[in-house]
């Protein structure tokens, strides 16, 4: 994949992770706070079923590459960046890979993965599109959640 492919990709996943979060706000799977932020845990919940029998191939394979080789959190060590492998607090399979997708989310828009060069270009490319799959499908799933996609909820 070239430079320009994977910036492209990025945006996709952006766009596509900043649309969910909407759909999860708007249709009430939001944290308990004034604050408008959506509770992925609360999602996890609805969409467990899915992500504990994958319906289809790309997303079976998607769960076990997050499972097999979970992203990393950046984290300062000693004063300097560093990663952490450690695993974030979960309750179930489901809440792990959504809260996995969050983390790649958050590495990319914080500057974990890029720095004027993407690092580890194909393990970005693999974690963003098993991430866009995981979304896609766990979206389509879930009745509400879609109708917020297609623009059907306020």
């Amino acid at each position: 994949m070239s430079i320009l492919d994977l910036e492209s990709l990025a945006y996709n996943f952006f766009r596509e992770f900043a649309r969910y979060e909407y759909c999860l706000k708007a249709t009430g799977l939001r944290e308990e706070s004034r604050a408008a932020k959506a509770s992925w845990t609360k999602y996890a919940a609805e969409v467990a079923d899915i992500i504990e029998v994958p319906r289809s191939d790309s997303l079976e394979q998607a769960i076990a590459y997050f499972t097999g080789h979970p992203p990393k959190r950046q984290i300062i060590k000693d004063g300097v960046l560093d990663w952490d492998e450690a695993l974030p607090d979960h309750k179930s399979k489901a809440e792990l890979v959504l809260l996995l997708v969050c983390r790649v989310r958050n590495n990319l828009f914080h500057g974990g993965k890029f720095n004027g060069r993407w690092f580890e270009p194909q393990r970005s490319e693999e974690l963003m599109q098993h991430g866009l799959t995981i979304l896609r499908e766990c979206g389509r799933s879930h009745p509400k959640v879609s109708e917020a996609y297609a623009g059907s909820v306020p």
